[in-house]
C-alpha cells in the first residue's frame, strides 16, 4: 500500500479506527507519510501519537522529533524532546541511541550551543556516549555550530572511526574555514588505511577548490575513475568546481562532457566556472545549449550568467538576462542578481545608472552589492559621489550594509583623496564595532604541498632566498618597463617606503617561490583571498612576459591568465 496525499492518508487511517483490530503495519506507514513525507501533516502525525494509549517502543516518538528537526521550525523537536524527557508517565518509552542525533540535529540548525552541550551531558548519562551514530551526530552539531574544537575532541576521544567518522570532521573544517586542516586530515585518514567515500570525496574536493590543492584533486579523479562506478551528479559537480577553481578548465570540461544526465547543477557549476575563467562567450553559449534541452534554470545560474556579462562587460546583455529572470524564467531575482547588475553597471562607468537601479530595489541591499558600488565609483574617479553615499547610509543608520570590508573601502577612497583624518575616523569606527581587516595571503601549490603567504610574512624556512629572488625579479623588470603604482600604497608615507610595501604582497612572494621551485614551462597556479591590486597586476603581466612564464591567479572576484605580457581580462576586473 503506497500512500500519497493526505486525503488518501485520513481514508486510510479512519478505516483502520472502524476495524476493533487494526493493522500496526498500515497504521505506522499513515504515521510515517503524515510525519516524514512532503506532502504530509505534522499537526496530525502529532494527533495520531497523542491518541496512542500505550506506544510499544520509542519508534513514534524517535519520528516525530526527526519530522521536527526536517521542519521549517526544527525548535519543535526540542521542546518535544524535552516533554517527552521529562515526563513522569511510566508507560512511555524512554529516549534511546536513535533519539539524540535528531535532537542533535536540531541544535544544530538552531546554534544552540547550550542546550546541545548539555544534550551531551545527558548522553554520558544515559551511557550512550560510545555508540557511534551518538558521536557522529555530536561531530556535526559542535562543527554546525562553529566549535570545532570540541568536534575535534569527539573525534579523538572515539574508541573506533569509520570512514563517516573521518568525513564528518573533515567536512566540518571545511564549512569552518579550515581547509587546509580538512587536507591534512584526510591525508592521515588515507594513510591509516581508510577508503574514502562519496561524501568524502566532495568534502575534500571542496577544501582543493578553496587551496588551489590541484594533485589531490587529480588524485581523487583517479580514484573515482578507477572504481568503474558512474559517478553521481554532486560528485561530478564538486570535479568541475574543483578543477575549475584550480585553473583546470579543460579539466572541468573534459569531466562535463563525460558526465551523463546532467542536472541543473551540473550545467550551472560549468558556466560559473568559464564566466569566472573570463571565457563569458562560451559561459553563454552553454547557458543557450542548456536551455535547448529544455532545463530550467535555477536562481545560481543566472547568477553564473550575469557574472559572465559582468566581466565582460557586457551591459545590455546583462540587463535583458536580468530581465528575464522573472518574466522568462519565472524566478524571483535575489540579492545577487541585483549586485551583479550594480557591478555591471558601475563597473561600465554608468553611476547614476548604478544608483537609480540601487534605489529602486524592492530588497534591502547587502554589504557586497554596496561594496561593488563604491568600487566603481572610487575606480572612476568620482569620490564625491562615494561621500555623499556615506552620510546618506548612515543617516538611515543601515549597519547592515557595512561588514569589514566595506568600511576598508571607504577608508581607502578618503586615503586616495588624501583625507587621512577621515580614514582614521572610519579606522576608529572598525576598532569600536569589533571589526578586524582580513590578512591578504596567497597560496601556491608546490611538489604537492600547499604554501601559505601572507603581505611582508618572514616565517617560511626559505623566507631570504624569497626576497633575494623577488628582489632580483623588481630589478629585471624596472629595467623592462615596469613602474610600480605608488598610488595603491594608501598611507601617508614617502615613496621609497611605498614601492617596499607593494613588493612584499602575498601573490609576489609567492611568485616569487613559484619562480625558484618551479622548472621553465610550468605554470604558477596562485589562490589569493583578496582582490588583486593594479600594482599587483601589471606586476604579473611583466612576469609573463620578461621571464616567459604562464601565471594563473584566481583572486577574490575572478582568475587571471597572464601569458606573454597580457592578462585575459583585458585590465577589466
Amino acid at each position: 500500500m503506497e500512500i500519497t496525499t493526505m486525503a488518501h492518508a485520513t481514508q486510510l487511517h479512519a478505516q483502520l479506527l472502524k476495524n476493533p483490530q487494526p493493522d500496526t503495519q498500515n497504521f505506522i506507514k499513515i504515521f510515517n507519510f503524515t510525519a516524514l513525507s512532503p506532502s504530509g501533516n505534522l499537526t496530525y502525525a502529532r494527533l495520531i501519537l497523542n491518541s496512542l494509549k500505550t506506544p510499544l517502543n520509542s519508534y513514534f516518538h524517535n519520528t516525530m522529533i526527526r519530522a521536527y528537526s526536517d521542519s521549517p521550525d526544527p525548535f519543535h523537536s526540542i521542546s518535544f524532546f524535552l516533554h517527552w524527557h521529562t515526563s513522569q508517565d511510566p508507560v512511555f518509552p524512554s529516549p534511546d541511541r536513535f533519539t539524540y542525533p535528531f535532537v542533535l540535529k536540531a541544535c544544530s540548525k538552531l546554534k544552540q550551543k547550550r542546550f546541545g552541550k548539555q544534550l551531551h551531558g545527558l548522553v554520558y548519562k544515559s551511557g550512550f556516549h560510545s555508540d557511534m551514530y551518538i558521536q557522529h551526530a555530536l561531530i556535526h552539531f559542535y562543527s554546525g555550530c562553529d566549535q570545532m574544537g570540541y568536534a575535534h575532541k569527539v573525534f579523538d576521544k572515539m574508541p573506533e572511526r569509520d570512514v563517516v567518522s573521518w568525513t564528518s570532521v573533515i567536512n566540518g573544517l571545511v564549512d569552518n574555514k579550515r581547509p587546509m586542516d580538512g587536507l591534512r586530515l584526510f591525508k592521515r585518514m588515507e594513510m591509516e588505511g581508510f577508503e574514502p567515500n562519496d561524501v568524502t570525496v566532495i568534502s575534500v574536493l571542496r577544501a582543493c577548490a578553496e587551496t588551489g590543492a590541484l594533485s589531490v584533486g587529480i588524485k581523487l579523479d583517479e580514484f573515482v575513475t578507477g572504481r568503474g562506478v558512474k559517478l553521481k551528479k554532486k560528485v561530478v559537480t564538486a570535479f568541475i568546481d574543483m578543477y575549475s577553481k584550480c585553473g583546470c578548465l579543460d579539466s572541468a570540461m573534459r569531466v562535463f562532457d563525460e558526465a551523463v544526465n546532467k542536472d541543473v547543477y551540473v550545467w550551472t557549476t560549468m558556466i560559473a566556472g568559464l564566466a569566472s575563467h573570463g571565457r563569458c562567450k562560451e559561459a553563454v553559449e552553454l547557458f543557450e545549449q542548456m536551455e535547448s534541452i529544455g532545463l530550467k534554470p535555477d536562481e545560481k545560474t543566472m547568477t553564473a550568467v550575469l557574472s559572465a556579462c559582468r566581466n565582460m562587460g557586457w551591459v545590455d546583455k546583462g540587463l535583458t538576462y536580468f530581465n528575464n529572470i522573472k518574466k522568462v524564467y519565472k524566478l524571483r531575482p535575489m540579492v545577487q542578481h541585483y549586485g551583479c547588475v550594480v557591478d555591471l553597471l558601475a563597473r561600465a562607468g554608468r553611476l547614476d545608472d548604478a544608483q537609480k537601479f540601487i534605489e529602486s530595489m524592492p530588497i534591502e541591499p547587502d554589504a557586497v552589492l554596496w561594496r561593488s558600488f563604491i568600487w566603481g565609483c572610487k575606480a572612476h574617479g568620482d569620490t564625491e559621489r562615494v561621500e555623499h553615499l556615506i552620510k546618506h547610509l548612515e543617516g538611515a543608520k543601515m549597519d547592515s550594509c557595512y561588514d569589514c570590508g566595506t568600511y576598508v573601502l571607504l577608508g581607502n577612497v578618503y586615503a586616495s583623496n588624501g583625507k587621512w583624518k577621515n580614514k582614521a575616523n572610519v579606522r576608529k569606527l572598525m576598532n569600536q564595532k569589533g571589526l578586524v581587516k582580513p590578512s591578504g595571503h596567497s597560496r601556491i601549490e608546490i611538489d604537492g604541498d600547499i604554501y601559505e603567504f601572507t603581505a611582508g610574512s618572514t616565517c617560511h624556512v626559505e623566507a631570504e632566498s624569497i626576497y633575494k629572488k623577488l628582489e632580483e625579479i623588481e630589478g629585471t623588470l624596472r629595467v623592462n618597463g615596469y613602474d610600480p603604482k605608488l598610488s595603491e600604497v594608501l598611507l601617508e608615507i614617502d615613496d621609497e617606503e611605498k614601492a617596499s610595501q607593494l613588493l612584499h604582497h602575498s601573490e609576489k612572494l609567492a611568485v616569487s617561490y613559484g619562480l625558484i621551485k618551479t622548472e621553465p614551462g610550468t605554470i604558477i597556479r596562485i589562490v589569493k583571498n583578496l582582490r588583486s591590486c593594479e600594482d599587483c597586476h601589471s606586476f604579473m603581466k611583466h612576469i609573463s612576459g620578461v621571464y616567459q612564464r604562464e601565471i594563473l591567479i584566481r583572486d577574490r572576484i575572478r582568475f587571471h591568465h597572464f601569458r606573454n605580457g597580457e592578462c585575459s581580462c583585458g585590465d577589466y576586473w
